[in-house]
């Protein structure tokens, strides 16, 4: 039997980046996964591709309406056992180029999307039994960032929440872990011509001189998803190559 064999997982921003590598992983673990996400062709040609274990939901993090439709449309193929809040974004600008509609933005989607994410799915997981999930924040939420003031902001939110929610949480069987990538060989930073000097600044900035690998984020999550990290919650796990150190 496969790791997660007859379990739903629901993705937010699953069509790409983080998100898609831990939608394949999952289902080739068995599992069966909703993808959410704004990428609505590319979000549906990934679960046509991944198979009938694998369904795509438009999800805009910010909606509450939309959430329930996405935690419905998983309760419907099965008990929801995990979320993972993906969905983020970083748009990176000097302070005095930050502004409120900027940072409201960033806010919505990385911090407002986080909370209405996990608020959506308690009562699924009490149905179920129980459930994980798992915030992807950044080293941004260990750290400060220069010239990233809004994304830092968020990401010490997730990290945060992420803690009061295990608090919580706990007595109801959900647990609740945040992860913290470093920079990660993904479109949200590599995926610019423009910015190739300074992700070259960036690479040599990290001890082990390279990129981290979505794939290697995805193993992380699904050990957090599973039942061999039931006895870990309000845990926030750095994988960086050393640069938070």
């Amino acid at each position: 039997m496969a790791r997660f064999d007859h379990k739903v997982f629901l993705l937010s921003g699953g069509a790409r980046g983080l998100g898609e590598a831990q939608a394949r992983q999952l289902v080739a673990e068995g599992a069966r996964v909703v993808i959410g996400d704004l990428l609505e062709d590319r979000g549906r040609k990934l679960a046509a591709e991944l198979g009938p274990h694998c369904v795509f939901q438009p999800l805009d993090v910010g909606s509450e309406s939309q959430w329930s439709a996405a935690v419905a449309t998983a309760e419907g193929i099965g008990a929801l056992s995990g979320l993972v809040n993906n969905a983020g974004i970083f748009e990176p600008r000097p302070i005095e180029e930050s502004d409120v509609a900027h940072f409201e933005r960033t806010c919505r989607v990385n911090q407002l999307g986080t909370f209405l994410g996990m608020r959506a799915v308690v009562g699924a997981f009490e149905r179920s039994g129980g459930g994980a999930i798992v915030n992807i924040s950044s080293t941004a939420g260990l750290r400060g960032v220069p010239n990233a003031i809004a994304y830092t902001a968020t990401k010490w939110a997730v990290r945060g929440m992420t803690k009061a929610a295990a608090l919580e949480l706990a007595a109801r069987n959900i647990r609740v872990n945040s992860v913290h990538p470093g920079p990660i060989n993904t479109d949200m930073l590599v995926g610019r011509p423009e910015d190739a000097a300074e992700n070259e600044r960036r690479r040599l900035r990290v001890p082990m001189k390279r990129f981290g690998e979505k794939e290697e984020i995805a193993r992380l999550v699904l050990f957090l998803l599973s039942d061999d990290s039931r006895y870990m919650t309000g845990s926030e796990i750095a994988m960086d190559g050393g640069i938070s150190l």
